[in-house]
């Protein structure tokens, strides 16, 4: 069992989640740019045949970017979007999961585990029906999960420890690297830009030239930083390094785990995600 077997009601999430996210990033970015264009236009004077000022319609240009794309992300909502979507996304593949290795809530022998299933997947679409389309349908996938719910426990138990618990293992190492390696190269540029900024200052007071290139460059400074308080990349890595040293001692333990325990242990394995999930969306801005 892979994604691609999961409720189409994940599917929606997943897409919704992706696209607010790349217009989130993507406008902020912007934004970003247009307030140290604005910068670069405020540093310069250049008056053409004597009256117009070329800089100050570029500071001009820059804020009125800047302005534009804060004013999407205040109309759109994108990120609340990128919020929702993974929050939905995340609550049912983990309930699926849950259904299809009969883990709590839904353990072998639940009388009616597919209805309960669908009751509270239901209530996860009617929490965020305002802000997110949630109606798709995968058949393909319900028989696959209802096909390995049905076999042995050792089956069951291999299923779960190799594609849900090593899978996200390896998702959350793989990003616990990208994001140091990130927040690593993004503090060094933030250190560079702060030292060019004090020595473009330096050489304006001894007179070498008077253009203000050190207020470029605190704005550009200021970008950078802020664009780090979006991405978050040093808070994801410590996430992700938690989450990933609690599972791979789940990982561990899961081969001797007995059939008795099977549905507290998958509980307890989904709550480790689960965990790291909440800490992100507390982050984040709303998603209510």
């Amino acid at each position: 069992m892979d994604d691609s077997h999961l409720p189409g009601i994940y599917h929606d999430a997943e897409k919704a989640s992706a696209h607010g996210q790349r217009r989130t990033l993507r406008l902020s970015r912007v934004r970003l740019l247009g307030a140290v264009l604005a910068a670069v236009g405020g540093a310069f004077k250049w008056k053409i045949g004597g009256g117009v000022d070329f800089w100050a319609w570029v500071a001009l240009a820059g804020f009125l970017v800047a302005l534009f794309s804060e004013f999407l992300l205040w109309a759109m909502h994108p990120e609340l979007k990128w919020n929702a979507g993974r929050a939905v996304a995340e609550r049912v593949k983990s309930l699926a999961w849950r259904y299809a290795v009969a883990g709590d809530p839904f353990p072998s022998d639940a009388p009616h585990a597919r209805r309960e299933l669908e009751v509270r997947i239901d209530e996860i679409v009617t929490e965020h029906s305002k802000k997110l389309l949630l109606t798709s349908v995968n058949p393909a996938g319900d028989q696959v999960m209802a096909e390995l719910r049905a076999k042995s426990f050792t089956e069951r138990r291999d299923a779960y420890r190799e594609h849900r618990v090593h899978g996200q293992l390896s998702w959350y190492r793989d990003r616990a690297e990208r994001n140091e390696k990130r927040a690593s190269l993004w503090r060094f540029l933030l250190f560079g830009g702060e030292f060019v900024a004090i020595v473009l200052a330096i050489l304006r007071i001894n007179g070498v030239w008077d253009v203000d290139l050190s207020g470029v460059m605190a704005a550009a400074v200021a970008g950078g930083a802020a664009w780090i308080g979006l991405r978050q990349y040093e808070n994801l890595n410590l996430a992700y390094l938690a989450a990933a040293s609690e599972l791979a001692q789940i990982y561990r333990q899961l081969p001797f785990t007995a059939e008795s325990d099977w549905a507290t242990t998958v509980a307890e394995a989904e709550a480790v995600i689960s965990k790291e999930h909440s800490a992100w969306l507390a982050s984040r801005p709303s998603t209510t």
